[in-house]
């Protein structure tokens, strides 16, 4: 009893979430700046020029190295226990 129970409850929330997660909408870009935003020269596309891909490339090496490490600890465990 509590099997089904537990499926029944399971298989409602995931049809709750489905239902109105699809209902969900972003709201519209915010409009472009006036003409004499910031007196001079062109604004960059996009909003700004942030270096993203060099963060990227960081947040990567470090996610890679974090997961080499587990996976020799897991290794080792394996070996000794």
């Amino acid at each position: 009893m509590k099997n089904i129970q537990t499926t029944l409850f399971l298989a409602l929330f995931i049809l709750v979430s489905i239902v109105f997660t699809t209902s969900v909408f972003a709201q519209d870009p915010p409009p472009p700046p006036g003409g004499g935003h910031g007196g001079g020269g062109a604004l960059p596309p996009g909003g700004g020029g942030a270096p993203v891909g060099e963060g990227l490339l960081i947040l990567t090496a470090l996610g890679a190295g974090y997961g080499g490490k587990k996976w020799v600890a897991t290794k080792k465990q394996k070996i000794t226990g």
